[in-house]
């Protein structure tokens, strides 16, 4: 009996030593660095280019009007982070978790993210112009206006997405592409060859902005209305 109070008191020592990952506090006065954990820190108008994030915890982080250009963000989670007028112009986000942000006119210009999640983000004119986003997934994301210059979206998922009056014109789909259910009012698809695109129905064709040189899966045709006026707003 005395043996196993032993044993129990030796075992309170241990855990009161080492408490569980999820009860330990974020370090928001902590430099920037691999696995950090900053969540929920408020990290607003810094300049934090080029920092090196990679795996880092940013779930909730405050990042509104911040520069990390060039910053490695390699699957780090930033799930329901604040990203307001940020930028990760051509950062490192291959695999993270940007599900649930808010990013209204953020940039993400040549961000490599291959697989990264995007789900449920707001991401309301966020220019992805260059971006490189194979494999990505934008479902239920909020992408009206956003810009996709150029950018390469092989593989992408956009099921449910709002892409009212995003522009992905001259965007690259070198294979299948998923535009389940989402809505494309006015949405720029001029010069697409949309013919390998999963999930697209006549409806969607109908409200979008396509033209002559846009390639539609079997079964779909182009509206009268194309092409659409241009839009200069």
């Amino acid at each position: 009996m005395a043996m196993q109070r032993s044993s129990f008191g030796l075992l309170a020592l241990v855990l009161l030593a080492f408490p569980p990952i999820a009860a330990r506090a974020a370090d928001c006065s902590s430099l920037a660095e691999p696995k950090l954990d900053w969540q929920e820190c408020t990290k607003k108008n810094l300049m934090l280019q080029g920092s090196d994030l990679e795996g880092a915890n940013l779930v909730g982080t405050d990042f509104s009007l911040t520069d990390l250009t060039g910053a490695n963000v390699k699957s780090a989670n930033m799930e329901k982070a604040t990203l307001v007028r940020a930028s990760l112009e051509g950062a490192h986000a291959e695999g993270a978790n940007f599900a649930k942000i808010e990013a209204y006119r953020s940039s993400f210009a040549n961000v490599a993210a291959e697989g990264a999640s995007f789900a449920g983000a707001e991401l309301q004119r966020a220019n992805f112009a260059g971006a490189q986003l194979s494999g990505a997934s934008f479902e239920k994301a909020e992408l009206g206006r956003a810009d996709f210059d150029k950018a390469v979206l092989t593989g992408v998922k956009f099921s449910f997405a709002n892409l009212s009056r995003a522009d992905l014109s001259k965007a690259t789909f070198e294979g299948p592409a998923t535009f389940e259910r989402a809505f494309m009012f006015l949405t720029r698809i001029e010069g697409l060859d949309l013919s390998g695109a999963a999930g697209l129905e006549q409806a969607q064709i109908d409200l979008a902005c396509g033209d002559a040189s846009t390639k539609l899966p079997a079964g779909l045709s182009a509206p009268s209305t194309w092409p659409c006026p241009a839009d200069h707003d």
